[in-house]
């Protein structure tokens, strides 16, 4: 055999075939990242049908309120009256009491007991300035918190605030008759602090703060009376 033979074709084909065995590794390489993509795509379909579907956020329930419409509140006042006519009925006290100590602190319950116990209490305003053109510097400053044994006495503000707003204590604009009993007020440092922001004008302006009937009826009705 001579060295022209297969040998020599063999050496001839060798680029061709290094050229196919590229392409074959191209197009291997290709459906390998296709069957990849693929096989990605399915596991990621899966997983998404496999996870539970997150809560749905559920919307806040609407609060009970009464009817209060003018149909339904007639008819509440038509039973009302009713209720005024019927001889069977007795009450004695008055209905809001009860909810009227739900809206109470203790220390409000302290200062309404000592009200009914010891009348009327002096209260003063500081205003500087001229008489029709003054400027107050405090309001409604007084002792009741301490002489009513409050144990939060720096709320004595919201408190009587409170007892206003229930109906249970009034805020005088007159003062009471016996001038000497805002001696004691009127030395109090808070008093005297404002009366110094106010300057060379600075004065008292004397009020009184004393339970409603309402609210004498409330702490005759509801409220023990202080031990002696």
């Amino acid at each position: 055999m001579s060295e022209d033979g297969p040998g020599k074709e063999l050496l001839r084909a060798t680029p061709g075939l290094g050229r196919i065995a590229a392409l074959t590794g191209v197009r291997l390489a290709g459906e390998a990242a296709k069957a990849y993509g693929r096989t990605v795509l399915r596991v990621a379909r899966a997983t998404t049908r496999e996870l539970p579907a997150a809560p749905a956020e559920q919307a806040p329930r609407p609060r009970a309120t009464p009817d209060s419409s003018a149909a339904a509140l007639r008819r509440r006042g038509e039973e009302l009256l009713r209720e005024s006519a019927d001889i069977r009925i007795d009450q004695d006290s008055h209905p809001a009491y009860m909810r009227i100590l739900d809206a109470l602190a203790p220390d409000e319950g302290r200062i309404l007991r000592f009200l009914a116990g010891h009348g009327a209490q002096p209260s003063v305003d500081v205003r500087s300035g001229l008489p029709f053109a003054s400027e107050l510097r405090a309001q409604g400053l007084t002792m009741i918190a301490e002489e009513a044994g409050c144990r939060h006495a720096e709320r004595v503000y919201a408190y009587l605030n409170n007892l206003h707003r229930l109906g249970l204590v009034w805020f005088l604009r007159e003062p009471l008759r016996d001038a000497a009993r805002y001696q004691v007020l009127e030395a109090q440092p808070e008093v005297v602090e404002a009366l110094k922001g106010g300057g060379r004008t600075g004065r008292t302006v004397r009020r009184s703060i004393v339970l409603t009937p309402f609210g004498e009826d409330f702490c005759a009705t509801c409220l023990p009376p202080a031990p002696a």
